[in-house]
């Protein structure tokens, strides 16, 4: 294996070691245990990104927190995962597939238990920042070794696998989150990944060690990165500390949004200039890589912003506890796992924008549905629409990848899909922070006009006597009453939330019918970027 400085003048090198795509398949247990490694690391990484929903307002009680403050342990862990992701490419020609696999899944493991431990709120985003970090190398990694295991003709077969994982473990998460937090306790989240990363990481390094790519020196874009990191940081600390600091009535993020405007916008004339540019942001040339990375994101940061207030609005105005809540959100995958295998063989012979369409339609019931929510809602009410909503997680990610590297070469795959993985997660993280912002918004206005209708209500005199003749003081009873407004008022401010994502989705209808049709929505090559 040679390594050679791409900037030096042109020289003879040795003949490279063939990497995984030269090498034949792996054969009998080889494939198995191969497979069920890069299974194990893979859940373990998507899991990680849902598992801390339902464990938020524990998290911020024991840390002494805001639940809204809380919020940053999954932020910071998709802000950093997000920003690394761009960098796996590079990182694979400089360390080789499998060394960087291995050592992003024992970093991993090293970050969950430094969470775990984190002895104050502070250090804990820290350490989840650095969690997203390592993290980001692992999905495009897996699904290349993955690959590089099978024949080509089998290569269906083998990604069927891996979004098989990455369908359960979103799944998984909030319920097993859920449960950890109310019977053993929310550091416990964190701690799970140690076995299971540790047998991961062995069971790769055993397999596939011999089967590294070559490795070539090449110089790294620091400005370009250092671009990135800049404007994604200031832009989401913005978006997280705007409630809280009054937004633009405060100086601090008004200066935070003129350093991601302006980072943003040198980013962007940077690394479309720059010779060896961190991000290939002449994909966005496309157009069916341009409109199904925008309804990507779109779609995504709406999904990912109502999966994390739903579990807040049960927990703290519904009196739910968060194995409850991590049940309500767990039927999503049922239909989801039950369809994504029929959808990946018919996505081929069908135009992928049908799916998509039909993605966004049932979206848009679901959050329909969930727009009618009242503090009345019971278990079965609350669980129909998140089962309706697997049928649009089944016909979202595939169709959409279909149309994003539809005619892409194959040597820009792995560019495309860590630019499209990029922009999706960041989507997710922008949009968990709008949405607590906006539900707080919403809230404290629908506040403010109930008390101001109960002020000349008969009823409310009529309770504070109620209450006052059960032995409780009147101010004991106002704080009763304002509790009660509080949950009503909270109840309708999320309602307010699934009607908007609910149009929203409609209109997307629209955009993604701006992309090119396909003759060939899916191959093997293409099916390598997926999710």
């Amino acid at each position: 294996m040679s390594e050679t400085d791409a900037t030096s003048p042109p020289a003879p090198r040795p003949r490279p070691t063939p990497g995984p795509g030269a090498l034949p398949p792996l054969e009998g247990m080889a494939v198995v245990l191969g497979t069920i490694a890069l299974s194990l690391a893979t859940f373990m990484n998507v899991l990680d990104t849902s598992i801390a929903n339902v464990s938020i307002p524990a998290i911020a009680g024991d840390l002494g927190v805001s639940p809204d403050q809380g919020t940053w342990v999954i932020t910071s862990f998709a802000v950093a995962n997000a920003i690394s992701m761009p960098l796996t490419g590079w990182l694979t020609r400089r360390v080789g597939q499998v060394r960087l696999f291995t050592a992003s899944t024992i970093l991993f493991v090293i970050s969950s238990m430094l969470c775990g431990l984190a002895p104050t709120f502070g250090l804990l985003v820290a350490f989840r920042a650095l969690q997203g970090l390592v993290a980001g190398p692992m999905i495009p990694l897996s699904q290349a070794l993955l690959l590089s295991s099978f024949p080509k003709s089998k290569a269906g077969a083998a990604l069927g696998v891996w979004s098989m994982t990455t369908l359960v473990a979103p799944v998984v998460g909030p319920v097993l989150g859920g449960w950890i937090t109310d019977n053993i306790s929310w550091p416990w989240i964190f701690y799970i990944n140690v076995p299971v990363g540790v047998v991961a990481a062995l069971l790769t390094w055993s397999i596939y060690r011999r089967r590294e790519t070559p490795t070539v020196k090449l110089p790294i874009d620091k400005v370009g990165l250092g671009l990135l990191v800049l404007w994604v940081g200031a832009l989401q600390i913005m978006l997280d500390k705007g409630k809280n600091l009054d937004w633009f009535n405060s100086p601090f993020i008004v200066t935070l949004a003129i350093v991601a405007a302006v980072s943003f916008m040198v980013f962007l004339v940077w690394e479309l200039t720059d010779a060896h540019p961190v991000v290939d942001l002449g994909l966005f040339r496309r157009r069916n890589f341009l409109v199904s990375s925008i309804a990507m994101s779109i779609g995504y940061g709406l999904f990912f912003g109502n999966v994390v207030l739903l579990p807040l609005w049960l927990q703290q105005y519904m009196g739910y506890t968060a194995t409850l809540a991590g049940l309500v959100l767990a039927p999503v995958g049922v239909l989801a796992i039950l369809l994504t295998p029929i959808v990946g063989r018919l996505v081929d012979r069908l135009d992928p924008r049908w799916f998509v369409t039909v993605s966004f339609l049932v979206f848009a019931l679901v959050m329909f549905m969930r727009a009618d929510f009242n503090t009345q809602a019971d278990v079965e009410v609350l669980l129909t629409p998140t089962l309706i909503q697997g049928a649009a997680m089944a016909t979202f990610f595939i169709p959409l990848l279909a149309l994003a590297f539809s005619g892409l070469e194959p040597e820009r795959i792995a560019s495309a899909s860590g630019l499209i993985n990029f922009t999706r997660i960041t989507a997710g993280s922008f949009a968990t922070s709008i949405t607590t912002t906006l539900w707080w918004q919403r809230a404290t206005l629908h506040h403010a006009q109930l008390a101001e209708r109960l002020a000349s209500n008969p009823q409310a005199t009529q309770f504070m006597a109620q209450v006052q003749a059960a032995g409780l003081s009147h101010h004991q009873g106002g704080l009763l009453l304002n509790q009660m407004i509080d949950q009503q008022a909270y109840m309708l401010s999320a309602d307010d939330i699934f009607y908007a994502s609910g149009y929203l989705f409609v209109a997307m209808v629209v955009l993604v019918w701006f992309a090119r049709p396909v003759k060939s929505a899916m191959s093997a090559e293409v099916s390598a970027g997926a999710h």
